[in-house]
């Protein structure tokens, strides 16, 4: 998958690529090694919420410091919710061939991690993990180091209290940790990632960050004027809308906290940055951006449930305040791990993502002209629901078509309208991109039951 190009960074990738690859022992030195990476993913943060993006309800000023001294890109699209949106992210296949139910993820399948390490990368993970209760899970998916939130357990702690930010209960690689201290979930686990980097700054690293924040319960943090450092938990799940704004400042703190960690380490013009979200925006929280009144949508199908914030920042690497209109999904993180640190990924995978990194580079890439999204929260067939898109089109399953550029919130349909040129062929264009993958879903996941259990026979 990667390709020899002619600047510095590219032969640099290159070379460390043929050091892993042939030689197979040998560790780079400083002065030739290969991008750190740190990819961080919001919770339940929708593309509205961001000062970079035209948002302005809240206060995100690292985030908006991020893009402007990289890049952003402006169509990047989830799944609805949360663990479909993991999976998709992780293995690089759409939802279709490899999803089976919520909270999990098959440990049959490959992540972006184990294919770095194998490389030679350090690699861990921290923040919220939801992908499989085993102890040994982050480690099976290629994570050498883990803390975590909702991975051993569940979300509460006895008496119904969430477990996630006041006085956590997490997993510190697979062993239940709980905290009374007054300690904060999300300040537990981003010190543990700069713990990580720290140790393993003299190697290639990858840091996978989904963070606990911004999900609800919608709670104080440790810097609002009603934080409690004695509680246990909200008993409530939704939570108080009013509290979301301090989320949103606190879980840019947090990426601050990483930025200044490379920074004091030496590494920052050798790792590339990537945030993003992991779907819309949860309700009740409505907010503004661009002057529009935008209210959350997670679990929805619409912009407000899917699509969401793609900064890219990478020093020396990619220019400063640069705006990318091309499509990308979640799939496509995969093959752009792989490319940057040199690591092809197996063809037998077959990925349906492509790789962003040249048009980070500045390049002009393989732009996708479509992007495809199967959804079903419990992996039934009869509960899924469809969609291919494009920049101003979008085409379901079902037949209706939506001009989104104009129509965001998919109020009328175009299904039964006379269609002029461009919307004809867009149209086209979207039911290939669907029937593509009409018979994609595996035999062993078609014949599940409710409960995701196979059919006797």
């Amino acid at each position: 998958m990667h390709r020899l190009g002619i600047s510095w960074h590219g032969l640099l990738k290159a070379a460390a690529a043929a050091v892993v690859l042939v030689a197979g022992l040998a560790t780079p030195s400083r002065g030739d090694r290969r991008p750190n990476i740190v990819l961080i993913m919001a919770d339940d943060l929708g593309y509205e919420c961001l000062g970079a993006d035209g948002g302005t309800s809240y206060k995100t000023p690292v985030l908006d410091r991020l893009a402007a001294e990289g890049m952003r890109l402006d169509h990047c699209y989830a799944q609805p919710l949360c663990t479909p949106s993991r999976v998709q992210l992780m293995t690089g296949i759409y939802n279709v061939r490899n999803y089976v139910r919520f909270g999990v993820l098959d440990r049959k399948q490959t992540t972006f991690a184990q294919l770095l390490k194998r490389a030679g990368y350090a690699t861990c993970v921290v923040g919220k993990w939801q992908l499989g209760k085993q102890p040994d899970s982050p480690r099976h998916f290629g994570f050498d180091q883990s803390c975590l939130w909702q991975h051993t357990r569940g979300r509460t702690r006895k008496g119904g209290l969430d477990s996630r930010y006041p006085n956590p209960s997490l997993e510190v690689n697979g062993r239940p940790v709980d905290y009374h201290g007054g300690e904060y979930g999300p300040e537990v686990v981003s010190d543990f990632a700069c713990d990580f980097m720290e140790r393993n700054k003299d190697k290639p690293f990858l840091v996978y960050y989904p963070m606990i924040l911004t999900h609800c319960p919608l709670v104080p943090t440790p810097d609002s004027a009603d934080w409690d450092a004695r509680s246990q938990g909200s008993k409530h799940y939704k939570g108080d809308p009013k509290c979301f704004a301090d989320m949103v400042a606190y879980m840019d703190k947090m990426v601050g906290k990483l930025i200044a960690k490379l920074e004091r380490l030496g590494l920052r013009e050798n790792t590339l940055i990537l945030f993003t979200g992991d779907n819309g925006t949860d309700k009740p929280v409505v907010s503004v951006m661009s002057g529009r009144r935008v209210a959350g949508g997670k679990g929805h199908m619409t912009d407000a449930g899917t699509h969401v914030p793609l900064i890219a920042n990478w020093p020396g690497t990619i220019s400063k305040g640069r705006v990318c209109g091309d499509l990308v999904d979640f799939s496509d993180f995969l093959p752009t791990l792989c490319e940057c640190a040199g690591v092809p990924a197996p063809p037998e995978l077959n990925v349906d993502g492509r790789s962003f990194l040249p048009q980070l580079e500045g390049k002009k890439g393989n732009p996708r002209q479509w992007i495809y999204c199967w959804y079903s929260k419990t992996g039934r067939i009869k509960q899924a629901r469809e969609f291919a898109r494009n920049q101003r089109y979008k085409l379901y399953a079902s037949g209706e078509f939506y001009d989104v550029a104009n129509d965001v919130l998919e109020n009328k349909s175009l299904s039964s309208e006379p269609l002029d040129a461009e919307a004809s062929r867009a149209r086209a264009m979207l039911q290939q991109a669907i029937d593509r993958y009409k018979n994609a879903r595996p035999a062993p996941l078609r014949s599940r039951r409710p409960d995701n259990r196979p059919r006797s026979r």
